[in-house]
């Protein structure tokens, strides 16, 4: 056998050194790793200590500074108590009265120096209310306004008027605020602006809430209830009846009663019913009425029922949307009629009116549509409606004249002439039942009070519009009575949205340069008013967002 060969005693030394060399290497970088971790917390410490020696040093310095009481400082504690070091407390007391003595002789003679003051300054206010050393040319020369621009145009007078200077321009501008006003406003008429004098009897309550009123801050301008003048704050929606439009002209669009629906009804036999969210109106339904080309459809007052007329029938339907069942009316018995078109739902439910030929008016009972009884007006009547509290029905004739008939005796309260009409044509009434509307073939519509409509037989309208050149066909007011909408069939885009409180036509609408009304046939607002939309003879229900009114 073979034995091993035995290590050279070299051999062993040199591994160990190796080993306590590879060790310490071992140690170094361990204690490298240990440093670098925590150098950063060092350094931070190291941070804050001088932080803290540096503040200790400035508080020192400050107290110091402190402690040391400046000359100014010295000299005014011996003008006031003297050398407080050498003096008694008594005879520090006894200076320090007869310094409040001192004061109390000073505030007299400041009061009396401030009098001279005020002399002085009326003085200097002479003096500097002098004329001033020398004037600017070019701050004097008047500048010259072009008044042929388009919204300067209406304030000339004549063709010589092409250039105004700005002082001539600034007068024409104060003299069509004061025709708008009906005069100066108290408030700005500075000449005669006087205050009023206060008398002794008058109470310091008053003062004291005036007083109370100019120390306070605060948002004392709140946003106004009532609908603004001049400018129709709206946006267009997409049509209602965007997911299907009418074959043809449509001729009736209403707004459901108590849903967010509207229902759209036309000369393409049909009647369709959309979801009102301003953005798609999505369709809920449409029904379909063989041969029977709409002339006028109109919602129950509970909202469960649609009632249509045809063009050229006798007959009308009735839609059931709870059962969805279409019931025909073929014919009311007692009503002898060749076509049955116009009619009016009553606001209470009860009472359907039928317009007939030869002036004559059905009211039907609205649960069984049976007659109730028949009235008769002279000529032919063109339109009618119901007031608010169903207790009247206002009749225009073709001959101008306005029949008003009580709807329990059925009998003809008073009779009225519209001023200047031709031939009568549409008419509505206000839903808070203070204003009558009436549309002649003149395109004309007269505003009446009803207090004055009941008792005159020639009344006065408040407000005769005349932005109609042609026939005016179709009126109504909405909800809140602030706006009344009147529209002609017989010529594009005349519509017109009137501000009731003042009389005025709203300026925005329609949209001049962007046709898109075309011949309106009829028109709604939604129940509160947030909507508004016209129905034209393209076979859309245009939708509009009116701002002014947040509910629907």
């Amino acid at each position: 056998m073979q034995r091993a060969a035995a290590p050279r005693p070299g051999s062993v030394e040199k591994k160990k050194k190796k080993m306590k060399k590879v060790k310490k290497i071992k140690k170094t970088k361990k204690m490298k790793e240990v440093v670098k971790r925590l150098q950063p917390r060092a350094d931070e410490a190291a941070a804050a200590a001088q932080q803290a020696v540096e503040e200790a040093s400035r508080r020192a310095r400050h107290l110091k500074a402190l402690g040391r009481a400046s000359g100014a400082e010295r000299e005014l504690e011996e003008l006031v108590f003297g050398d407080s070091l050498s003096v008694g407390e008594d005879e520090l007391l006894q200076r320090l009265a007869g310094s409040q003595r001192l004061n109390a002789t000073e505030r007299k003679s400041l009061q009396e120096d401030s009098s001279d003051s005020e002399v002085e300054n009326e003085a200097k206010g002479e003096i500097l209310s002098k004329k001033p050393a020398w004037v600017d040319e070019d701050d004097e020369a008047e500048e010259h306004v072009d008044m042929t621009h388009k919204y300067r145009k209406d304030f000339m007078k004549s063709d010589a008027e092409k250039i105004l200077t700005k002082k001539k321009l600034k007068r024409r501008l104060e003299e069509q605020f004061q025709r708008a006003m009906g005069g100066v406003p108290a408030w700005a008429d500075l000449e005669n602006r006087k205050k009023p004098k206060r008398t002794a009897s008058d109470s310091d309550s008053d003062e004291d809430e005036d007083d109370d009123l100019l120390c306070r801050t605060g948002n004392f301008v709140s946003n106004s209830e009532s609908l603004p003048r001049g400018i129709l704050k709206m946006s267009t929606c997409l049509p209602a009846n965007q997911e299907r439009f009418a074959n043809g002209k449509l001729a009736t669009v209403q707004f459901h009663p108590s849903a967010q629906v509207v229902m759209t009804a036309g000369h393409d036999r049909s009647v369709s019913l959309f979801q009102v969210d301003g953005i798609k109106n999505p369709r809920i339904q449409s029904i379909y009425l063989e041969s029977f080309p709409i002339y006028k459809a109109r919602f129950s007052i509970d909202g469960e029922q649609v009632i249509a007329t045809g063009t050229h029938h006798k007959m009308f339907f009735v839609y059931d949307m709870m059962s969805g069942s279409i019931i025909p009316i073929q014919k009311v018995r007692g009503v002898e009629e060749r076509f049955l078109r116009n009619f009016e739902v009553s606001p209470d439910g009860s009472f359907m009116l039928l317009t007939g030929t030869s002036g004559y008016l059905h009211l039907l009972s609205m649960k069984t549509k049976e007659l109730i009884s028949t009235m008769k007006v002279n000529g032919r009547c063109t339109a009618s409606a119901f007031t608010p509290d169903s207790s009247k029905i206002y009749s225009y004739s073709k001959e101008g004249e306005v029949f008003i008939w009580d709807v329990r005796s059925r009998k003809c309260l008073h009779k009225f002439e519209d001023e200047g009409s031709l031939e009568g044509k549409c008419i509505a009434v206000s839903k808070n039942n203070q204003y009558v509307a009436c549309g002649s073939a003149s395109g004309v519509v007269n505003l009446y009070t009803t207090d004055v409509c009941l008792k005159e037989n020639h009344p006065k309208p408040v407000k005769a519009i005349m932005n109609l050149v042609t026939s005016a066909t179709c009126v109504t007011f909405n909800p809140t009575t602030e706006i009344l909408a009147v529209a002609s069939c017989e010529a594009d885009e005349a519509v017109k949205l009137v501000h009731i409180p003042s009389y005025t036509v709203f300026s925005n609408f329609p949209v001049f340069r962007r046709k898109q009304i075309y011949l309106a046939q009829s028109m709604d607002f939604s129940p509160r008013s947030g909507f508004f939309s016209v129905a034209n003879n393209k076979g859309k229900a245009l939708l509009f967002r009116l701002k002014h009114y947040s509910d629907f």
